[in-house]
């Protein structure tokens, strides 16, 4: 498994739109056939501190996310709306290694 955890900070009047457009790239995300999870959460602490946490079968689908049209659209869309450039990191998944788990 190909996992990505992305720290986002959005400038707090772009709160809300945001959560819209995260939403919908989340959702047309979990449609693709590489992708085994797609998680969006909100900090309790900072309600404009988000995670994205997203697992891919493998490198390459992820990359294939990458040039889906849901997934420009949204990029597109929240530029100007980061407080601060997102911050993304790539891990291999050890536990757990099935993908009929996720």
């Amino acid at each position: 498994m190909y996992v990505v955890s992305v720290d986002v900070f959005v400038i707090p009047e772009k709160i809300e739109p945001f959560i819209e457009a995260i939403l919908a790239n989340a959702i047309g995300t979990r449609q693709e056939t590489g992708n085994l999870r797609f998680d969006v959460s909100q900090s309790n602490d900072d309600p404009s501190q988000f995670l994205l946490y997203e697992v891919y079968t493998d490198q390459a689908a992820f990359q294939a996310h990458q040039q889906t049209e849901h997934y420009k659209i949204w990029k597109a869309t929240v530029a100007d709306w980061m407080a601060k450039p997102r911050q993304g990191v790539k891990y291999h998944s050890l536990f757990p290694q099935d993908e009929a788990a996720w």
